[in-house]
């Protein structure tokens, strides 16, 4: 589904959409980027390199993916790739839930609830909050917050695909820039602190040493969000049409109001989750709860309640749906809940089918190190080049955009490259918690333009609900303004934070 006809008007975005629609179909070009991997290691591999890989202490190595024994491996192990693809479980597990709720017309009765007792003046700036904060709840933002801004543009009368950019911009873009610290927190912090204890065995940092500025970085980027979507986004959106399956009004809420039997179902569902959150509160307060991890804590990486987030996200649609269904008379028997769930998953064939691939690819590529070698290098170059602490700060935020454009995860990127940021940047003075602080700026400012994200291809399938010929270049085009002014803004708003001396996190510090 490659799209051939570019949205209206010139300039560069319109270029970038009509070069990016140009590549191969998102799944083809996973499988291209596949044989690349294997090409690309099997020459790199004949090379020693210095590099010291901090993961094993030794110099790093590139695994030749062409070897009888690598292919062996590859295809041996194929099965098990995909279905242990984390975002294919976390995307297909929620939607059942979700889609449920959708069948029986809950989501639409909430949001005509909810629109009809909010400004659309607020709409942008509320779902960028929102957005930001799901990041709490691991990727729970990537299957529920993004497909539900396009829905909420639409109600309100607006290009849903503005929504859609909207919400990216938030979960994504935006990743660490939240004033409710998440499991993202505790895992970065881990790794600067072993990476630190490299040149200061003693030194340790607090989980949430970035928590003031992450916070702060809050009204930036919701502000900077807005202007985008608003002033930008949907005026060059102006002339896209929607396609009209999706102008129908069963698929999109009206801003009609709530009837009667609707406003009783739709306070039976309310009261349905409320009494689910309620129950989770309770469960997971007491100091030696089942939901707790083996330190006590509940947002901690590898907490109980961190690795349900998408299972309760299921329960906390699937159980107000239902009810909202039977109340409402949307729903008349159990075969109707079945239905629900049938409609969503045959929504996602196409992403499955790109799921396959990609995960094909992104294993393959981190089997071959090739990512590693990358940032590896790249960091060296900083380190070589020995710039002033203004400067070489900058070229942290440089470097991890270069690499979060390969490598997507946000630990594996910080794990590589902590171990030799982070001593190089003591030595300048510099501590710890300023070099995680850039990072951090780096890899969110990026995060929504690199279709090698892990959860690029699903933004391509919601966008396809829409504009069905949307394609790879579309969701760049529109994802660059954000990409482009969050990285700009961010980064001269962490110097000037770091110039009026302003504390990063708890415990917190500029100078080693």
């Amino acid at each position: 589904m490659t799209n051939t006809r570019p949205m209206e008007g010139r300039g560069f975005l319109d270029a970038i959409e009509r070069i990016g629609n140009r590549l191969p179909d998102p799944a083809l070009l996973f499988f291209c980027l596949l044989i690349v991997v294997w090409l690309a290691s099997a020459l790199f591999a004949q090379f020693d390199y210095t590099h010291v890989d901090p993961r094993t202490g030794s110099a790093i190595v590139v695994n030749n993916l062409l070897t009888p024994a690598s292919l062996t491996a590859f295809t041996s192990g194929m099965v098990k790739t995909f279905v242990q693809f984390h975002p294919l479980g976390v995307v297909l597990l929620a939607m059942l839930g979700i889609g449920v709720a959708d069948y029986t017309g809950f989501i639409r009765a909430g949001l005509r609830g909810l629109l009809g007792v909010t400004s659309t003046r607020i709409l942008t700036p509320m779902l960028l909050l929102i957005a930001i904060v799901s990041h709490s709840g691991g990727d729970a933002g990537y299957v529920l917050v993004i497909p539900l801004g396009g829905v909420m543009f639409a109600a309100a009368g607006r290009h849903p695909l503005a929504g859609i950019a909207c919400a990216f911009a938030g979960v994504s873009g935006g990743f660490s820039a939240n004033f409710v610290p998440s499991m993202l927190d505790p895992m970065l912090q881990g790794i600067s602190q072993a990476a630190a204890q490299i040149l200061d065995p003693a030194l340790t940092l607090n989980p949430l040493n970035n928590w003031f500025f992450t916070s702060a970085s809050c009204l930036p980027i919701v502000l900077l969000g807005w202007y985008i979507t608003d002033r930008i986004i949907e005026p060059r959106l102006a002339h896209a049409p929607v396609d009209a399956a999706e102008e129908d009004a069963s698929e999109t809420p009206s801003l009609e109001p709530l009837e009667p039997a609707e406003r009783r179902a739709l306070a039976l569902a309310g009261s349905a989750m409320a009494m689910g959150g309620l129950l989770l509160l309770v469960t997971a307060f007491p100091e030696g709860s089942a939901w707790r991890g083996a330190d006590g804590g509940l947002a901690t990486a590898g907490a109980p309640l961190m690795a349900s987030i998408v299972p309760l996200i299921f329960l906390l649609f699937i159980v107000p749906g239902i009810v909202y269904g039977y109340a409402a008379g949307t729903v008349r028997s159990h075969r109707d809940i079945i239905e629900g769930m049938s409609q969503s998953m045959s929504g996602l064939s196409y992403y499955i089918v790109m799921a396959f691939f990609a995960a094909l690819f992104i294993a393959e590529f981190g089997r071959s190190n090739l990512g590693a070698l990358l940032a590896l290098q790249g960091a060296g170059f900083l380190s070589a080049i020995a710039m002033p602490a203004v400067g070489t700060v900058l070229g942290v935020i440089a470097i991890t955009c270069v690499v979060n454009i390969f490598v997507g995860s946000a630990s594996a990127k910080w794990a590589l490259l902590a171990p030799i940021l982070i001593p190089m940047l003591m030595e300048l003075g510099i501590s710890p918690d300023l070099t995680q602080a850039a990072y951090r700026v780096g890899d969110s400012s990026t995060n929504i333009i690199t279709p090698l994200m892990p959860y690029f291809p699903l933004i391509v399938v919601y966008c396809q609900r829409y504009v069905k010929d949307t394609g790879i270049g579309t969701v760049v085009a529109l994802m660059l303004p954000f990409s482009v002014a969050f990285l700009i803004a961010w980064t001269a708003f962490l110097l000037a934070y770091w110039g009026f001396g302003l504390p990063l996190g708890l415990q917190s510090s500029y100078a080693y």
